[in-house]
């Protein structure tokens, strides 16, 4: 049975992450009306007989609470799809934790299902811009009208007074429509842009990849736009970007969250990840203690230990502040520990030494 755990009265800044994510995440359902060309669930119009009940829900999300983890995101698919949506919120915000969620733009999302979300107590929507036109951002999503139809829901939620947070997926197909998408997240009064830096798994595995040199290339256009705008700018699978804020100068704060170092995924079956992008099971929330697992279990922390990492990554002065996505280079070399395949500084060191990047056992 499972145990009441001290909750953390730090700052973000000061959580352990060996024992509290920053930050977990419930993919509530697969079933969705969309069918992006990067989904990471390979969503499909139907929901699956595995999901995790309501019941089963707000038992997750009180562990997640008793664990010290202040927000949690309800992601799918498509939580709309969820009818108890509302319901899950509601006890999320009861038990302390600040709900999240990332509706499709469908015909399910109305305005009057925004106000019932705000009134369920959700602290934030967040609304997905791909590209700065409509060709290129439906052109992602494979339905014509996503684009405009998400610019009205933005706006419609803003005039709510429900925080919005717009996501971006970074692939080579979009990197120089970058800026004008951060001015369209600006215009709309977006608090938080974060940019999904693509992992080819999914329907992903399908889009162009941006490599090392475009890598930076795109660092450098992010970095210039955080330093211009007031909402808050967040590299998500780019760990190597905080690495390039410090060569550039920054010197705030940044949080060093990595798949189960500070994050946690749980699948709609109840499944628990490192990441969502990082399919390697740690426990299922019908069996496990979602803290046991998160603190204890051997792939957990596997990724919490710098030593496991592959050479370039394992001895780089960076390993704290960047240790490279997890995700990509399992998915790209089926290593999780495998040094980070879009680093400008991986590629010198394997072109100085040919011996492949394999991580140390």
């Amino acid at each position: 049975m499972s145990t009441p755990i001290d909750r953390p009265t730090a700052p973000h800044a000061a959580l352990d992450f060996d024992r509290t994510p920053l930050l977990a995440i419930w993919e509530t359902t697969q079933a969705c009306g969309l069918a992006c060309r990067h989904c990471r669930a390979d969503a499909r119009d139907w929901h699956s007989p595995d999901e995790l009940t309501t019941q089963e829900g707000c038992d997750l999300i009180s562990r997640v609470a008793d664990m010290g983890t202040t927000v949690m995101v309800l992601s799918g698919g498509d939580p709309l799809r969820r009818d108890d949506l509302e319901d899950l919120i509601a006890h999320g915000t009861s038990v302390g934790v600040r709900m999240c969620t990332i509706p499709a733009v469908t015909e399910r999302l109305t305005v009057d299902r925004m106000r019932s979300l705000r009134a369920a107590g959700v602290a934030k929507l967040a609304f997905s811009i791909d590209g700065a036109t409509a060709e290129s951002h439906d052109g992602m999503r494979q339905v014509p009208g996503t684009f405009d139809r998400s610019v009205e829901r933005i706006r419609q939620a803003r005039e709510l007074g429900i925080d919005v947070q717009i996501n971006t997926l970074v692939c080579a197909s979009n990197v120089d429509e970058l800026d004008e998408i951060a001015r369209i997240a600006e215009s709309l009064g977006a608090d938080m842009w974060e940019l999904m830096f693509l992992i080819p798994v999914g329907r992903g595995a399908l889009l162009p990849e941006l490599g090392p040199e475009e890598c930076e290339r795109a660092f450098g256009i992010i970095d210039a736009i955080e330093r211009r705008v007031d909402f808050v700018v967040k590299a998500t699978e780019a760990p190597h970007y905080r690495r390039y804020r410090r060569e550039h100068g920054y010197e705030g704060h940044l949080h060093r969250v990595n798949a189960g170092k500070g994050f946690v995924f749980i699948a709609h079956d109840g499944d628990i990840y490192p990441s969502g992008f990082l399919p390697l099971t740690a426990g299922n929330v019908r069996e496990d203690d979602i803290v046991d697992v998160y603190r204890s279990s051997d792939i957990m922390r596997a990724l919490r230990d710098p030593d496991r990492l592959a050479e370039p990554c394992r001895s780089c002065d960076w390993h704290d502040t960047c240790g490279g996505s997890r995700s990509r280079s399992y998915g790209l070399t089926g290593d999780p520990f495998a040094a980070e395949p879009w680093c400008t500084r991986v590629a010198e060191y394997e072109t100085a030494d040919p011996t492949p990047a394999t991580a140390g056992t």
